[in-house]
């Protein structure tokens, strides 16, 4: 079959002349004579090769560098067909002649997003090796090396598609949240062009190919000639037949993304202070010709209605449609921690026994929350929308807008106001990408305000973007107070600010030890807001927590445990909720394995769980075999913030936990010459041949978790089995089970 992956612009001039049904081409020759003279340079064509893109995104991470990749591709001479890979019905891999583009994110402890299920399900099903041994790919991995399973999610993409045959065209790329997805993401799209470019001409150059050997044949006989009543070989040139009648496309309706060099501004003197800030740069940037990408297409109206019919907080069910979401009262709040502790740790229980919601140890939750109401307050009054803040906003599509796949954005309830949208639906802490502020300059009347957000959407200004805005988490409302003279609308926001994203727990229970109940740990995040106006923030969601269980607050007395401090009664307004459950993180079902369990900080959570189930099990089966069960703890100060410190003695007591191994990082030892493990790294060195032993003599299971970089653990339990001796190759294969 001649398949040609090519899109064709034709001119109001061009005249094609194509053979009648039932008119025969005489010779091989006089075939390729027409096909290849007549028909192409008879035509005035513009040419554009297309290409397959697909997203698998949690976050909306994935989506966004998607659509940035699709909507540069016109102006680099193709056409992109866009889909996230959910839409599995839309696109078809088995009969995919372009190439294929994935963008993919990873989370949780190294899965695909939930949007990648059904698609990993198609390709895992029992497929031949050489399934896909027709597609040329490519893929961008996002990932946090922070975690072991650095942009896992995307690896395990890759990994299946070369097992089925597929290849590449370009290199697969990985890109790190933790320094900067940009540093990798923006060369490696840079790279794509010319990648596609040649994987597309050589393409064409093998249907050309084959197409010369259809034409051709060896000697003069009726196999030179078409017959155009054979359907066979209509099937064949159909791609390349082209009707007097086919409509034409206006020269203004194709949308040409404008160059680097189109796009060069060059700086006038100015003077600048010596110190450099975000907001004033110094030489030579500020001298410098810059490079700023292509102007954002508007495609957002905004109309503001006066209505009594409006959205309210019960809406909140619709920004997670995909979930049963519950709604349920936090019956108790505990501080873990001293006053004086780093970090403040809180512990709150949920009331879950008038809703279906279950769940295991080891399964995790999200919360659907709010921006902060002082910020959302101050950012309607900087947009000048004080008056409005309770009017409903419509929203629309701008009639003949220029953007491709133009839609609007399902996250925003219909009849939703104002307050609600800046509230519930839009990340408004959300560190701005550079098309944003390209986009924001030109709303910025201040020749010097707007040549700095000029310089910091520029490839010039990379350094200092990364430095300035993204490694301080600079936000739209830091940039809006410290340029005066910045002005965007309202649908400005809408389209690049991203959805405000659910914020996930780990279960710290088991609801067969807490019928009923669901606990979580959290740290409360604080930092600064800027560089410039250092005024202390909160996380969202814990911030939020915070304020609502403020009251009810109680601390946990040294000689107390949870279940003592439980039972105050206290109940707060009810908070939405949805569950994660996660298979990769369960305790066996055989109780006989030993479990090994590393979780500094609050990567204790889960396995307060774990061994409050394992206690009930041992209580309920006290003939069954259980085995060995180990946790390696550790924080910054014994007396300030050991979280769980009664609950894990009683464990020890009562033989549910064999072995405990704690350390804390800021203690100082009481003997000087004596040398104590630091962080738990340290520990699992220390006890290196025992975790050998558990793990690969008895078989163990081993689960870490930790918020800072659980990977740095998982990286000493593979020194640790190394460095051991005597290992058999059936040990060697499980160990990497682990890894």
């Amino acid at each position: 079959m001649l398949r040609v992956c090519r899109t064709f612009k034709v001119s109001k001039r061009s005249r094609v002349d194509l053979p009648r049904a039932g008119e025969q081409v005489g010779s091989g020759r006089r075939a390729r004579r027409l096909l290849a003279e007549g028909w192409c340079r008879g035509m005035s064509l513009e040419a554009k090769d297309r290409f397959l893109l697909l997203y698998a995104s949690q976050c909306g991470q994935a989506k966004a560098i998607a659509e940035e990749i699709y909507e540069a591709a016109d102006g680099k001479g193709f056409v992109g067909d866009i889909y996230c890979v959910s839409q599995i019905e839309q696109f078809n891999l088995e009969k995919e002649q372009a190439p294929v583009v994935i963008i993919a994110s990873t989370t949780g402890s190294g899965e695909l997003p939930e949007t990648a299920k059904k698609f990993a399900q198609e390709v895992n099903s029992k497929l031949p090796a050489h399934h896909y041994s027709h597609i040329k790919y490519a893929v961008l991995a996002l990932g946090d090396s922070n975690y072991y399973f650095f942009a896992n999610g995307g690896k395990i993409i890759d990994d299946r598609l070369q097992q089925l045959g597929a290849k590449h065209f370009y290199a697969t790329g990985y890109a790190d949240d933790s320094v900067g997805l940009e540093l990798i993401v923006e060369p490696w799209i840079e790279g794509l062009w010319d990648a596609l470019k040649e994987v597309c001409q050589k393409k064409e150059e093998a249907v050309n190919d084959d197409a010369e050997k259809m034409l051709d044949t060896n000697d003069g006989s009726r196999a030179n000639k078409l017959d155009f009543k054979n359907p066979d070989v209509l099937a064949e040139l159909e791609v390349l037949r082209l009707k007097a009648n086919v409509p034409t496309v206006a020269e203004d309706s194709v949308i040409l993304s404008e160059s680097m060099e189109q796009n060069q501004i060059v700086a006038e003197p100015k003077e600048y202070c010596l110190m450099p800030t975000w907001v004033q740069s110094e030489k030579p940037l500020s001298e410098t010709a810059l490079n700023i990408p292509a102007l954002p297409v508007q495609y957002l109206n905004v109309e503001f209605q006066k209505s009594t019919e409006q959205v309210s907080t019960q809406e909140c069910f619709s920004l997670a449609p995909n979930f049963t979401v519950f709604q349920v009262p936090v019956a108790n709040a505990i501080c873990l921690t001293r006053e004086d502790a780093v970090k403040t740790a809180l512990l709150l229980e949920l009331d879950i026994s008038k809703t279906s919601m279950t769940y295991e140890p080891g399964d995790a939750f999200s919360i659907i929350c709010p921006n902060s109401r002082s910020e959302v307050e101050d950012l309607i009054q900087r947009l000048g929308l004080g008056d409005k803040k309770d009017h409903v906003v419509e929203i629309c599509i701008r009639p003949n807008n220029k953007k491709k796949g133009a839609h609007l954005p399902e996250y925003i309830p219909k009849r939703s106001t104002l307050q609600f949208i800046l509230t519930w639906c839009l990340e408004i802490r959300a560190v701005p990408k550079k098309a944003f502020l390209r986009a924001l300059a030109e709303y910025t009347s201040d020749p010097c305000e707007k040549r700095r957000l000029q310089e910091l959407s520029s490839r010039q200004g990379a350094a200092d973007y990364n430095r300035y805005i993204r490694d301080c988490s600079i936000c739209l409302l830091d940039i809006l107070d410290a340029l005066p003279s910045c002005h965007p609308p309202l649908s400005l926001l809408i389209e690049h600010l991203p959805k405000l994203q659910v914020r996930s727990y780990s279960a710290a229970s088991s609801a067969n030890f807490y019928p009923g109940k669901l606990h979580f740990v959290f740290n409360i995040v604080e930092f600064s807001s800027s560089p410039e106006q250092p005024i202390a923030r909160r996380g969202v969601c814990t911030g939020w927590l915070v304020e609502q269980v403020t009251p009810m607050l109680q601390s946990y007395e040294s000689e107390a445990t949870i279940g003592d401090c439980l039972s105050n009664g206290f109940a707060l307004p009810q908070i939405s909720i949805f569950s994660r459950q996660n298979s990769f993180f369960h305790l066996p079902t055989d109780t006989a394995v030993p479990i090994i369990m590393v979780g500094p900080g609050t990567g204790i959570a889960p396995f307060i769980g774990f061994l409050q189930h394992r206690q009930k099990q041992r209580e309920e089966n006290p003939d069954s075999a259980f085995g060995e069960t180990w946790l390696f703890y550790g924080s910054r100060h014994h007396d300030r913030d050991y979280l769980f410190r009664n609950e894990l003695r009683h464990f020890q007591n009562n033989g549910t936990l064999t072995q405990l191994q704690v350390c804390f990082s800021r203690d100082l030892p009481k003997d000087t010459t004596e040398v104590k493990p630091k962080y738990v790294q340290h520990l699992l060195q220390l006890f290196a041949q025992d975790v050998t032993k558990v793990l690969l003599s008895d078989n163990g299971h081993l689960y870490v978790c930790g918020c800072e970089g659980p990977g740095r653990q998982q990286k000493v339990i593979l020194r640790i089995h190394r460095k051991s001796d005597n290992l058999s190759n059936d040990h060697n294969e499980r160990w990497q089970e682990y890894g």
